[in-house]
């Protein structure tokens, strides 16, 4: 029987969040060339880790934002616990505005909500690239696709936890996001973010989704 979890976000000591890890070199290129023209820096590597604080992760249906230029993007997350390596879903809640000053910065000003359920890693690897990442927005009370396609297009959490940890183990009590898709329409604001991770192969979903309530920048 597939193993499940809910996770505590209050056991989780490290954050990391994995960027630029797309599988394709080529398409990953076109696009940091596209974000350096809107002011957003070259990353130092491909696939480059940020570390933020543990404390932004939360499991709420509500996050506050300064002002209305942030945005979610979806992601896979693994977390460490228990010896174990557990999968689920989370956006990584980005400020762009503070993004064109520097992507740590943008990284560190926003919650990053997560999914409280969780499969165990090692029921899903053996078909990893069958699994599929989609998610909605809500603008001006209307609900569209915002994001949808296959995790076969980044690289798998393995890949990633051997370039971050330089071994094949994350640590326990360690989450890191592994990275997103590109958006429908360009990205934008929204009221509501609604994310899920879907398993076609055994019959399964694990989705959230959460209200951004903006706080008035001031200057």
């Amino acid at each position: 029987m597939p193993g499940e979890k809910e996770i505590d976000v209050r056991q989780v000591q490290r954050l990391i969040i994995a960027g630029w890890t797309g599988r394709d070199v080529a398409a990953l290129e076109k696009h940091i060339r596209e974000l350096e023209a809107l002011g957003v820096p070259r990353p130092k590597t491909t696939p480059i880790f940020y570390r933020v604080a543990a404390s932004l992760l939360t499991t709420d249906p509500a996050i506050e934002v300064l002002g209305g230029s942030s945005s979610g993007e979806i992601e896979c997350v693994v977390h460490a616990m228990g010896g174990e390596l557990w999968l689920g879903v989370g956006s990584d809640h980005t400020d762009r505005k503070a993004e064109t000053i520097g992507v740590s910065l943008s990284k560190q000003m926003c919650a990053k909500p997560v999914s409280r359920q969780a499969w165990r890693f090692a029921d899903v690897s053996p078909h990893w690239d069958r699994l599929v990442l989609r998610s909605h927005v809500r603008v001006d009370g209307t609900r569209r696709l915002y994001q949808e396609g296959p995790v076969a297009t980044m690289r798998p959490p393995g890949e990633l936890i051997r370039l971050y940890c330089r071994e094949d183990r994350l640590p326990d009590g360690t989450s890191m996001f592994c990275g997103t898709l590109a958006v429908h329409g360009g990205i934008a604001p929204a009221e509501v973010f609604e994310m899920e991770l879907e398993d076609p192969v055994l019959g399964r979903t694990i989705s959230h989704s959460y209200r951004v309530n903006v706080l008035p920048d001031e200057g």
